[in-house]
Protein backbone atom coordinates (compact mmCIF):
# COMPACT_ATOMS: atom_id res chain seq x y z
CA UNK A 1 0.00 0.00 0.00
CA UNK A 2 2.45 2.35 0.65
CA UNK A 3 4.41 1.68 -2.64
CA UNK A 4 1.37 3.44 -4.06
CA UNK A 5 2.56 6.88 -2.52
CA UNK A 6 6.07 6.56 -3.26
CA UNK A 7 6.23 8.59 -6.20
CA UNK A 8 9.66 6.51 -7.25
CA UNK A 9 7.97 3.58 -7.48
CA UNK A 10 5.41 4.93 -9.64
CA UNK A 11 4.32 3.94 -13.14
CA UNK A 12 4.27 6.90 -16.14
CA UNK A 13 0.41 6.62 -16.33
CA UNK A 14 0.19 7.70 -12.57
CA UNK A 15 2.39 10.36 -12.89
CA UNK A 16 0.97 11.65 -15.31
CA UNK A 17 -2.56 11.57 -13.94
CA UNK A 18 -1.35 13.26 -11.19
CA UNK A 19 0.17 15.83 -12.83
CA UNK A 20 -2.06 16.97 -14.66
CA UNK A 21 -4.55 16.66 -11.72
CA UNK A 22 -2.06 19.21 -9.67
CA UNK A 23 -1.84 22.24 -13.03
CA UNK A 24 -6.01 22.14 -12.84
CA UNK A 25 -6.17 22.31 -8.99
CA UNK A 26 -3.36 25.25 -9.47
CA UNK A 27 -5.00 26.73 -12.62
CA UNK A 28 -8.88 26.83 -10.92
CA UNK A 29 -6.84 28.45 -7.46
CA UNK A 30 -5.65 30.92 -9.34
CA UNK A 31 -8.70 31.71 -11.22
CA UNK A 32 -10.43 31.85 -8.13
CA UNK A 33 -8.47 35.48 -7.02
CA UNK A 34 -10.49 38.58 -7.92
CA UNK A 35 -8.03 39.82 -10.44
CA UNK A 36 -8.71 37.21 -12.62
CA UNK A 37 -12.01 38.38 -13.38
CA UNK A 38 -13.21 41.22 -15.55
CA UNK A 39 -15.30 42.60 -12.73
CA UNK A 40 -12.69 41.77 -9.41
CA UNK A 41 -14.89 39.75 -7.78
CA UNK A 42 -14.08 35.95 -6.68
CA UNK A 43 -14.98 33.63 -9.39
CA UNK A 44 -16.66 30.38 -8.22
CA UNK A 45 -14.21 27.51 -7.18
CA UNK A 46 -16.43 25.39 -9.11
CA UNK A 47 -16.67 27.23 -12.18
CA UNK A 48 -12.81 28.67 -11.77
CA UNK A 49 -11.82 24.25 -11.46
CA UNK A 50 -14.27 24.16 -14.11
CA UNK A 51 -12.81 26.21 -16.84
CA UNK A 52 -8.70 25.20 -15.24
CA UNK A 53 -9.80 21.77 -16.47
CA UNK A 54 -11.66 22.12 -19.32
CA UNK A 55 -8.45 24.39 -20.43
CA UNK A 56 -5.67 22.11 -19.02
CA UNK A 57 -8.01 19.12 -20.92
CA UNK A 58 -8.00 21.57 -24.50
CA UNK A 59 -11.30 20.99 -24.31
CA UNK A 60 -13.71 24.39 -24.54
CA UNK A 61 -16.84 23.56 -22.38
CA UNK A 62 -17.01 26.69 -20.08
CA UNK A 63 -19.48 27.51 -17.40
CA UNK A 64 -18.74 31.14 -18.30
CA UNK A 65 -18.09 33.02 -20.81
CA UNK A 66 -14.11 33.19 -21.66
CA UNK A 67 -14.17 36.45 -23.39
CA UNK A 68 -16.30 39.02 -21.24
CA UNK A 69 -16.06 37.10 -17.46
CA UNK A 70 -12.10 36.89 -17.40
CA UNK A 71 -9.54 39.67 -17.21
CA UNK A 72 -6.89 39.85 -19.96
CA UNK A 73 -4.98 38.56 -16.64
CA UNK A 74 -7.49 35.55 -16.14
CA UNK A 75 -7.30 34.90 -20.10
CA UNK A 76 -3.53 34.44 -19.99
CA UNK A 77 -3.80 31.90 -17.41
CA UNK A 78 -6.16 30.15 -19.21
CA UNK A 79 -4.36 30.33 -22.71
CA UNK A 80 -0.63 29.28 -20.87
CA UNK A 81 -3.24 25.93 -18.90
CA UNK A 82 -4.46 25.56 -22.95
CA UNK A 83 -0.66 24.92 -23.85
CA UNK A 84 0.59 23.05 -21.34
CA UNK A 85 -2.38 20.92 -21.54
CA UNK A 86 -2.12 20.75 -24.99
CA UNK A 87 1.34 19.70 -25.31
CA UNK A 88 1.63 18.17 -22.15
CA UNK A 89 3.46 19.08 -19.12
CA UNK A 90 6.23 16.89 -19.28
CA UNK A 91 6.94 18.06 -22.75
CA UNK A 92 6.96 21.34 -21.09
CA UNK A 93 9.48 20.14 -18.37
CA UNK A 94 11.74 18.64 -21.32
CA UNK A 95 11.96 22.16 -23.12
CA UNK A 96 13.43 23.93 -19.30
CA UNK A 97 15.67 20.82 -18.74
CA UNK A 98 16.94 21.20 -22.76
CA UNK A 99 17.37 25.24 -21.96
CA UNK A 100 19.10 24.40 -18.91
CA UNK A 101 21.03 21.64 -20.12
CA UNK A 102 20.22 19.18 -18.14
CA UNK A 103 19.85 14.93 -18.60
CA UNK A 104 17.08 13.51 -19.27
CA UNK A 105 17.05 10.75 -17.27
CA UNK A 106 15.65 7.45 -18.01
CA UNK A 107 12.32 7.69 -15.62
CA UNK A 108 11.84 10.67 -17.57
CA UNK A 109 11.92 8.69 -21.15
CA UNK A 110 9.20 6.62 -20.10
CA UNK A 111 7.39 9.51 -18.86
CA UNK A 112 7.30 11.41 -21.94
CA UNK A 113 6.81 7.90 -23.98
CA UNK A 114 3.71 7.58 -22.28
CA UNK A 115 2.42 10.84 -22.77
CA UNK A 116 3.18 11.07 -26.72
CA UNK A 117 1.87 7.54 -27.24
CA UNK A 118 5.20 6.01 -28.46
CA UNK A 119 5.65 2.20 -28.63
CA UNK A 120 9.23 2.74 -27.23
CA UNK A 121 11.45 5.30 -26.26
CA UNK A 122 14.15 5.60 -28.92
CA UNK A 123 14.40 8.77 -30.33
CA UNK A 124 11.75 10.37 -27.62
CA UNK A 125 13.81 13.06 -26.84
CA UNK A 126 14.41 14.08 -30.29
CA UNK A 127 10.80 14.08 -31.02
CA UNK A 128 9.97 15.96 -28.25
CA UNK A 129 12.42 19.07 -29.87
CA UNK A 130 10.40 18.40 -32.84
CA UNK A 131 7.16 19.26 -30.80
CA UNK A 132 8.01 22.02 -29.41
CA UNK A 133 9.80 23.55 -32.85
CA UNK A 134 6.75 22.63 -34.97
CA UNK A 135 4.07 23.98 -32.50
CA UNK A 136 6.28 27.59 -32.02
CA UNK A 137 6.46 27.59 -35.76
CA UNK A 138 2.78 26.99 -36.26
CA UNK A 139 0.83 28.76 -33.60
CA UNK A 140 3.57 31.56 -35.11
CA UNK A 141 2.43 31.21 -38.23
CA UNK A 142 -1.21 31.38 -37.27
CA UNK A 143 -1.05 34.52 -34.74
CA UNK A 144 0.46 36.46 -37.72
CA UNK A 145 -2.46 35.40 -40.21
CA UNK A 146 -5.26 35.73 -37.93
CA UNK A 147 -3.33 39.38 -36.41
CA UNK A 148 -3.78 40.86 -40.26
CA UNK A 149 -6.99 39.89 -40.85
CA UNK A 150 -8.29 40.91 -37.39
CA UNK A 151 -6.45 44.54 -37.63
CA UNK A 152 -9.49 45.26 -40.47
CA UNK A 153 -11.90 44.53 -37.31
CA UNK A 154 -10.04 45.71 -34.17
CA UNK A 155 -7.53 48.28 -33.00
CA UNK A 156 -4.15 46.58 -34.07
CA UNK A 157 -2.83 45.83 -30.45
CA UNK A 158 -6.23 44.08 -29.81
CA UNK A 159 -5.95 41.81 -32.90
CA UNK A 160 -2.22 40.76 -32.01
CA UNK A 161 -3.17 39.69 -28.88
CA UNK A 162 -6.78 37.90 -30.22
CA UNK A 163 -4.70 36.66 -33.42
CA UNK A 164 -1.70 35.20 -30.50
CA UNK A 165 -4.92 33.59 -27.99
CA UNK A 166 -6.80 32.07 -30.74
CA UNK A 167 -3.77 30.82 -32.28
CA UNK A 168 -2.84 28.82 -29.70
CA UNK A 169 -6.72 27.81 -28.22
CA UNK A 170 -7.00 26.85 -32.09
CA UNK A 171 -3.85 24.58 -32.60
CA UNK A 172 -4.15 23.05 -29.09
CA UNK A 173 -7.63 22.12 -30.57
CA UNK A 174 -9.23 23.62 -27.05
CA UNK A 175 -11.87 25.26 -28.72
CA UNK A 176 -11.73 28.37 -26.12
CA UNK A 177 -12.31 31.93 -27.73
CA UNK A 178 -12.66 35.74 -26.64
CA UNK A 179 -15.50 36.88 -28.77
CA UNK A 180 -17.99 37.36 -26.16
CA UNK A 181 -15.76 40.34 -25.03
CA UNK A 182 -17.95 42.27 -28.25
CA UNK A 183 -20.98 42.06 -26.30
CA UNK A 184 -22.87 38.79 -26.79
CA UNK A 185 -21.56 35.73 -24.68
CA UNK A 186 -20.96 31.94 -26.10
CA UNK A 187 -20.74 33.10 -29.91
CA UNK A 188 -17.66 31.65 -30.65
CA UNK A 189 -16.59 32.18 -34.80
CA UNK A 190 -20.31 32.35 -35.96
CA UNK A 191 -19.82 36.02 -37.07
CA UNK A 192 -16.80 35.15 -39.37
CA UNK A 193 -19.19 31.99 -41.14
CA UNK A 194 -18.23 33.06 -44.72
CA UNK A 195 -14.77 34.60 -44.17
CA UNK A 196 -12.50 32.44 -45.83
CA UNK A 197 -9.31 33.47 -43.98
CA UNK A 198 -10.20 32.97 -40.60
CA UNK A 199 -12.14 29.42 -41.77
CA UNK A 200 -9.26 28.84 -43.63
CA UNK A 201 -6.74 29.66 -40.86
CA UNK A 202 -8.99 28.15 -38.01
CA UNK A 203 -9.06 24.82 -39.42
CA UNK A 204 -5.41 24.40 -40.60
CA UNK A 205 -4.22 25.26 -37.02
CA UNK A 206 -7.16 22.15 -35.87
CA UNK A 207 -5.74 19.91 -38.61
CA UNK A 208 -2.40 20.52 -38.25
CA UNK A 209 -3.21 20.25 -34.18
CA UNK A 210 -4.97 17.17 -34.83
CA UNK A 211 -2.90 14.77 -36.71
CA UNK A 212 -0.38 14.28 -34.33
CA UNK A 213 3.49 15.48 -34.22
CA UNK A 214 4.16 12.01 -35.39
CA UNK A 215 2.32 12.60 -38.70
CA UNK A 216 3.86 16.19 -38.81
CA UNK A 217 7.51 14.65 -38.46
CA UNK A 218 6.92 12.27 -41.22
CA UNK A 219 5.42 15.37 -43.90
CA UNK A 220 8.07 17.57 -42.72
CA UNK A 221 10.72 14.55 -43.67
CA UNK A 222 9.13 13.16 -46.57
CA UNK A 223 11.12 14.44 -49.03
CA UNK A 224 14.37 13.16 -47.21
CA UNK A 225 13.22 10.14 -46.76
CA UNK A 226 11.00 9.35 -49.90
CA UNK A 227 8.28 7.30 -47.55
CA UNK A 228 5.19 8.04 -44.60
CA UNK A 229 5.38 5.07 -41.65
CA UNK A 230 2.28 2.81 -41.43
CA UNK A 231 0.91 5.30 -38.70
CA UNK A 232 0.98 8.37 -41.26
CA UNK A 233 -0.81 7.10 -43.86
CA UNK A 234 -3.71 5.81 -41.61
CA UNK A 235 -4.00 8.95 -40.12
CA UNK A 236 -3.94 11.17 -42.75
CA UNK A 237 -5.97 8.70 -45.00
CA UNK A 238 -8.54 8.38 -41.99
CA UNK A 239 -8.72 12.23 -41.34
CA UNK A 240 -9.32 12.80 -44.79
CA UNK A 241 -12.24 10.20 -45.22
CA UNK A 242 -13.83 11.74 -41.86
CA UNK A 243 -13.49 15.13 -43.17
CA UNK A 244 -14.87 14.51 -46.53
CA UNK A 245 -17.89 12.58 -45.60
CA UNK A 246 -18.35 14.86 -42.80
CA UNK A 247 -19.34 17.70 -44.76
CA UNK A 248 -21.25 15.96 -47.32
CA UNK A 249 -23.32 14.71 -44.41
CA UNK A 250 -23.79 18.10 -42.63
CA UNK A 251 -24.05 19.91 -46.37
CA UNK A 252 -27.20 17.53 -47.02
CA UNK A 253 -28.55 17.58 -43.66
CA UNK A 254 -28.89 21.45 -43.20
CA UNK A 255 -28.89 22.49 -46.41
CA UNK A 256 -32.69 23.61 -46.21
CA UNK A 257 -32.30 24.29 -42.48
CA UNK A 258 -32.71 28.20 -42.35
CA UNK A 259 -31.56 28.59 -38.86
CA UNK A 260 -28.10 27.35 -39.92
CA UNK A 261 -27.02 26.98 -43.65
CA UNK A 262 -30.00 28.02 -45.24
CA UNK A 263 -29.61 31.71 -45.63
CA UNK A 264 -25.93 30.89 -46.32
CA UNK A 265 -24.74 31.60 -49.77
CA UNK A 266 -23.21 28.57 -51.97
CA UNK A 267 -19.48 29.34 -50.73
CA UNK A 268 -21.28 30.03 -46.87
CA UNK A 269 -23.05 26.45 -47.05
CA UNK A 270 -19.66 24.76 -48.23
CA UNK A 271 -17.24 26.81 -45.50
CA UNK A 272 -20.19 26.23 -42.72
CA UNK A 273 -20.06 22.33 -43.77
CA UNK A 274 -16.37 21.89 -43.87
CA UNK A 275 -16.10 24.18 -40.62
CA UNK A 276 -18.27 21.78 -38.80
CA UNK A 277 -16.76 18.88 -39.82
CA UNK A 278 -13.36 19.96 -38.92
CA UNK A 279 -14.40 21.01 -35.40
CA UNK A 280 -15.14 17.96 -33.81
CA UNK A 281 -11.72 16.45 -35.03
CA UNK A 282 -11.69 17.37 -30.93
CA UNK A 283 -11.06 21.67 -31.62
CA UNK A 284 -14.57 23.21 -30.40
CA UNK A 285 -15.28 26.49 -32.40
CA UNK A 286 -18.35 26.99 -34.30
CA UNK A 287 -19.60 28.74 -36.92
CA UNK A 288 -23.45 28.36 -36.92
CA UNK A 289 -25.62 28.06 -33.93
CA UNK A 290 -24.97 24.26 -33.31
CA UNK A 291 -28.50 23.74 -31.10
CA UNK A 292 -30.29 24.99 -34.12
CA UNK A 293 -29.02 21.89 -36.15
CA UNK A 294 -31.42 18.69 -36.64
CA UNK A 295 -30.92 16.40 -34.47
CA UNK A 296 -29.71 13.90 -37.20
CA UNK A 297 -26.96 16.24 -37.84
CA UNK A 298 -26.26 16.47 -34.23
CA UNK A 299 -25.68 12.91 -33.41
CA UNK A 300 -23.67 12.45 -36.43
CA UNK A 301 -21.47 15.38 -34.87
CA UNK A 302 -21.48 13.15 -31.67
CA UNK A 303 -20.05 10.26 -33.78
CA UNK A 304 -17.44 12.60 -35.32
CA UNK A 305 -16.25 13.72 -31.64
CA UNK A 306 -16.27 10.31 -29.90
CA UNK A 307 -14.07 9.43 -32.58
CA UNK A 308 -11.67 12.40 -32.49
CA UNK A 309 -8.57 13.58 -33.41
CA UNK A 310 -5.24 11.45 -33.39
CA UNK A 311 -2.92 9.44 -31.23
CA UNK A 312 0.32 12.17 -30.23
CA UNK A 313 -1.64 15.30 -31.09
CA UNK A 314 -3.39 17.67 -29.26
CA UNK A 315 -6.33 16.07 -29.33
CA UNK A 316 -8.61 13.54 -27.68
CA UNK A 317 -11.29 11.16 -28.59
CA UNK A 318 -10.86 7.18 -29.16
CA UNK A 319 -8.55 8.38 -32.31
CA UNK A 320 -9.07 7.63 -35.95
CA UNK A 321 -6.42 4.93 -35.63
CA UNK A 322 -8.31 3.41 -33.17
CA UNK A 323 -11.66 3.44 -35.73
CA UNK A 324 -9.37 2.34 -38.77
CA UNK A 325 -8.39 -0.67 -36.64
CA UNK A 326 -12.09 -1.22 -35.42
CA UNK A 327 -12.74 -0.81 -39.29
CA UNK A 328 -10.17 -3.34 -40.73
CA UNK A 329 -11.26 -5.69 -38.05
CA UNK A 330 -15.02 -5.62 -39.53
CA UNK A 331 -13.57 -6.10 -42.96
CA UNK A 332 -11.56 -9.19 -41.89
CA UNK A 333 -14.12 -10.99 -40.42
CA UNK A 334 -16.89 -10.35 -43.22
CA UNK A 335 -14.20 -11.20 -45.95
CA UNK A 336 -12.72 -14.82 -43.73
CA UNK A 337 -9.02 -13.05 -43.20
CA UNK A 338 -7.24 -13.92 -40.04
CA UNK A 339 -5.16 -10.52 -40.30
CA UNK A 340 -6.02 -7.12 -40.31
CA UNK A 341 -3.55 -5.12 -43.09
CA UNK A 342 -3.35 -1.66 -44.08
CA UNK A 343 -1.04 -0.22 -46.60
CA UNK A 344 0.04 -3.79 -47.20
CA UNK A 345 0.97 -4.20 -44.22
CA UNK A 346 -0.04 -6.90 -41.00
CA UNK A 347 -1.11 -5.12 -37.74
CA UNK A 348 -0.04 -7.00 -34.43
CA UNK A 349 -2.83 -8.64 -32.31
CA UNK A 350 -2.02 -6.67 -29.41
CA UNK A 351 -2.86 -3.46 -31.54
CA UNK A 352 -6.34 -4.92 -32.52
CA UNK A 353 -7.02 -6.17 -28.44
CA UNK A 354 -6.17 -2.29 -27.73
CA UNK A 355 -8.32 -0.34 -29.79
CA UNK A 356 -11.36 -2.86 -28.81
CA UNK A 357 -10.58 -2.16 -24.94
CA UNK A 358 -10.17 1.67 -25.15
CA UNK A 359 -13.59 1.90 -27.66
CA UNK A 360 -15.11 -0.33 -24.77
CA UNK A 361 -13.98 1.81 -21.87
CA UNK A 362 -14.94 4.95 -23.90
CA UNK A 363 -18.28 3.75 -24.62
CA UNK A 364 -18.79 2.85 -21.12
CA UNK A 365 -17.51 5.98 -19.93
CA UNK A 366 -20.00 8.02 -22.03
CA UNK A 367 -22.75 5.67 -21.73
CA UNK A 368 -22.55 5.73 -17.46
CA UNK A 369 -21.97 10.19 -17.41
CA UNK A 370 -24.41 10.41 -19.60
CA UNK A 371 -27.01 8.58 -17.13
CA UNK A 372 -26.18 10.34 -14.16
CA UNK A 373 -26.51 13.92 -16.66
CA UNK A 374 -29.75 12.70 -17.95
CA UNK A 375 -30.63 12.33 -13.62
CA UNK A 376 -29.34 15.34 -12.94
CA UNK A 377 -30.43 17.65 -15.30
CA UNK A 378 -33.86 18.38 -16.93
CA UNK A 379 -32.68 18.85 -20.52
CA UNK A 380 -33.30 16.81 -23.86
CA UNK A 381 -31.13 13.54 -24.01
CA UNK A 382 -29.61 14.64 -27.46
CA UNK A 383 -28.26 17.27 -25.35
CA UNK A 384 -27.09 15.68 -22.44
CA UNK A 385 -25.61 13.25 -24.70
CA UNK A 386 -23.66 15.97 -26.96
CA UNK A 387 -22.60 17.21 -23.93
CA UNK A 388 -20.74 14.29 -22.75
CA UNK A 389 -19.36 12.84 -25.89
CA UNK A 390 -17.62 16.80 -26.22
CA UNK A 391 -16.45 16.49 -22.57
CA UNK A 392 -15.03 12.63 -23.30
CA UNK A 393 -13.58 13.89 -26.92
CA UNK A 394 -12.19 16.99 -25.14
CA UNK A 395 -13.94 18.96 -27.90
CA UNK A 396 -15.89 22.07 -26.06
CA UNK A 397 -18.90 21.60 -28.88
CA UNK A 398 -22.06 22.52 -26.95
CA UNK A 399 -25.90 22.68 -27.57
CA UNK A 400 -25.83 25.47 -24.64
CA UNK A 401 -25.84 22.84 -21.59
CA UNK A 402 -22.98 23.46 -19.88
CA UNK A 403 -23.50 26.79 -18.68
CA UNK A 404 -26.74 25.60 -17.26
CA UNK A 405 -25.31 22.53 -15.45
CA UNK A 406 -26.07 21.77 -11.27
CA UNK A 407 -23.00 22.06 -9.16
CA UNK A 408 -23.30 17.69 -9.60
CA UNK A 409 -23.35 17.98 -13.65
CA UNK A 410 -19.93 20.36 -13.73
CA UNK A 411 -18.13 17.66 -11.28
CA UNK A 412 -19.19 15.27 -13.57
CA UNK A 413 -18.09 16.77 -17.18
CA UNK A 414 -14.84 18.00 -15.01
CA UNK A 415 -13.77 14.32 -14.26
CA UNK A 416 -14.84 12.90 -17.88
CA UNK A 417 -12.74 16.22 -19.35
CA UNK A 418 -10.06 15.00 -17.45
CA UNK A 419 -10.51 11.10 -18.34
CA UNK A 420 -10.56 12.10 -21.84
CA UNK A 421 -7.71 13.96 -21.94
CA UNK A 422 -5.59 11.31 -20.37
CA UNK A 423 -7.45 8.52 -21.61
CA UNK A 424 -9.40 5.71 -20.22
CA UNK A 425 -6.85 2.95 -20.49
CA UNK A 426 -3.89 5.42 -19.18
CA UNK A 427 -6.48 6.32 -16.49
CA UNK A 428 -7.05 2.75 -15.16
CA UNK A 429 -3.32 1.98 -15.45
CA UNK A 430 -2.66 4.68 -13.33
CA UNK A 431 -5.34 4.24 -10.71
CA UNK A 432 -4.72 0.21 -11.30
CA UNK A 433 -2.46 -2.03 -9.13
CA UNK A 434 1.00 -2.55 -10.85
CA UNK A 435 0.55 -6.18 -13.66
CA UNK A 436 2.32 -9.19 -12.63
CA UNK A 437 3.16 -12.05 -15.39
CA UNK A 438 1.34 -14.70 -15.21
CA UNK A 439 3.15 -17.98 -15.03
CA UNK A 440 0.82 -19.91 -16.17
CA UNK A 441 -2.62 -20.20 -19.07
CA UNK A 442 -5.89 -21.79 -18.70
CA UNK A 443 -7.04 -24.12 -21.29
CA UNK A 444 -8.73 -22.95 -24.32
CA UNK A 445 -12.56 -22.71 -24.34
CA UNK A 446 -15.16 -22.21 -26.67
CA UNK A 447 -18.37 -20.03 -26.61
CA UNK A 448 -21.32 -19.27 -29.91
CA UNK A 449 -20.59 -15.53 -30.73
CA UNK A 450 -23.65 -13.93 -33.02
Amino acid sequence: MLKFFRISHWPPPRVLATGFALIILLGGFLLTLPFASSDGTTTPFIDAVFTATSATCVTGLVTVDSGSHWSVAGQVIIICLIQVGGLGFMTMSTLFAIVLRKRISLRERLILQEAMNQTNIEGIVRLIRKVLLYSITIELAGAILFAIRWSFDMPLGKAIYFGAWHAVSMFNNAGFDLFGSFGVPFVSFTDYVNDPIINTVAMLLIIFGGIGFIVMSDIIEYRARKRLSLHSKVVLSMTGILLAVGTIVIFIFEFTNMNTLGELSWSGKIWASLFQSVAPRTAGPNTVDLAALRQATQFFIILLMFIGASPGSTGGGIKTTTFATLIGAVAAMIRGKDDIVMFKMRLARERIFKALTITMLSLALVTFVTMCLATTEDHSFIKVLFETTSAFGTVGLSLGLTPQLTTIGKILICLTMYAGRLGPLTLAYALGPRSEKELYRYPEGKITIG
